[in-house]
């Protein structure tokens, strides 16, 4: 008989319901401007992203859905759940099989919580029965808006640039989402049969940590699951650090890109948001190093270093060309190396 799903995805949802903060205190009548003003510029920011990469002519130009952090956290679970569905390996049937997968639930609930109060937006491409939904989190928008000093307007604008353009790497380049999808199914169903395996070589993992750290290699500190791969799991894992690479360093691009012609002070908001990003205690350091928001935060940087030397060699027409096919997209080590890439795919 099937074991039960690995993650409870109810309890997940209402752990992090609990955990939740409360965002800013915003009157009402701000914050009604805030949900009709990030709702508008969606339709906005993706006519400025589409003149710009030339990605999704002739799509519907659809307005984002604007929400709170429980709305995003809700969201997420779904989002999370149709992802991963199948592709997690599933317990045995039986009373540990439901504690295991209500432990999971907890953790993925906790991580949701810490990161609710942070994500500014989102485009699921699994959202709504794979339609996909672009969420905007209007309280953390309006938070972040207000801590750098920074125009609302613009601010706003600026951030829906960075996730319109998520969604036309979706909606435009019509065999992503699939597979995305795959890569993500076939590296999940690889972690249980290497589980004992990865426990067993944790000694080792440890000390190429500290040579790593010694020898200042790459580009800095890894995830300890990252160290911990297989062979094979690191091939998939490389290759959806890549793409993520790329999505991420792509937005992050093309919203400064357009930035100067419709957001004035574009400059001051990349600097003080570059900032931000770097911010935090030293426990919230801590946790976005364990949850992986710092890699996170390298692969803007990468990314958008890779997108802008390819653009600058080829134009954004010839950048165009990652998207044509899963073959073209470029390698972990090519994102590093966008010379390589060009080499290979503009010979």
């Amino acid at each position: 008989m099937e074991g039960q799903a690995p993650v409870d995805w109810e309890l997940a949802a209402s752990t992090a319901a609990r955990l939740v903060r409360p965002g800013p205190v915003v009157p009402r009548a701000e914050a009604d401007l805030a949900v009709r003003r990030l709702r508008d510029l969606t339709v906005i920011a993706e006519g400025h992203v589409r003149d710009l990469t030339g990605l999704g002519a002739g799509l519907p130009l659809h307005p984002g859905e604007v929400v709170d952090r429980q709305g995003w956290v809700r969201a997420a679970v779904h989002g999370l759940a149709a992802l991963t569905d199948g592709a997690l390996p599933r317990p045995a049937s039986g009373p540990l099989g439901g504690v295991l997968a209500g432990t999971a639930g907890v953790q993925a609930g906790v991580v949701l919580a810490f990161l609710s109060s942070r994500v500014l937006g989102q485009y699921d491409p699994f959202g709504d029965a794979g339609t996909g939904r672009l969420l905007l989190v209007a309280p953390n928008v309006v938070g972040a808006q207000r801590v750098m000093d920074v125009p609302a307007e613009d601010f706003c604008l600026w951030v829906c640039l960075h996730e319109c353009t998520h969604r036309l790497q979706f909606t435009a380049v019509p065999w992503l989402r699939d597979y995305f999808a795959g890569q993500v199914a076939e590296l999940l169903s690889t972690m249980d049969a290497g589980a004992s395996g990865s426990v067993s070589r944790l000694p080792e993992v440890l000390r190429a940590a500290r040579q790593r750290v010694r020898d200042s290699e790459g580009s800095g500190p890894v995830a300890l699951v990252e160290l911990l791969q297989s062979p094979e799991q690191r091939v998939l894992l490389d290759r959806l650090v890549a793409l993520s690479t790329l999505l991420e360093g792509h937005a992050d691009h093309v919203m400064d890109a357009v930035g100067p012609a419709v957001v004035p002070s574009v400059a001051t908001i990349r600097n003080r948001f570059t900032a931000r990003r770097k911010g935090g205690g030293l426990l919230d350091r801590v946790l976005r190093t364990v949850l992986g928001v710092e890699a996170k935060v390298r692969q803007y940087a990468e990314g958008s270093a890779f997108t802008g030397h390819v653009v600058g060699a080829v134009g954004m027409s010839g950048f165009n060309a990652v998207w044509d096919a899963p073959e073209t997209l470029p390698t972990r080590a090519e994102i590093s190396d966008p010379d390589a890439w060009l080499r290979r795919v503009h010979p």
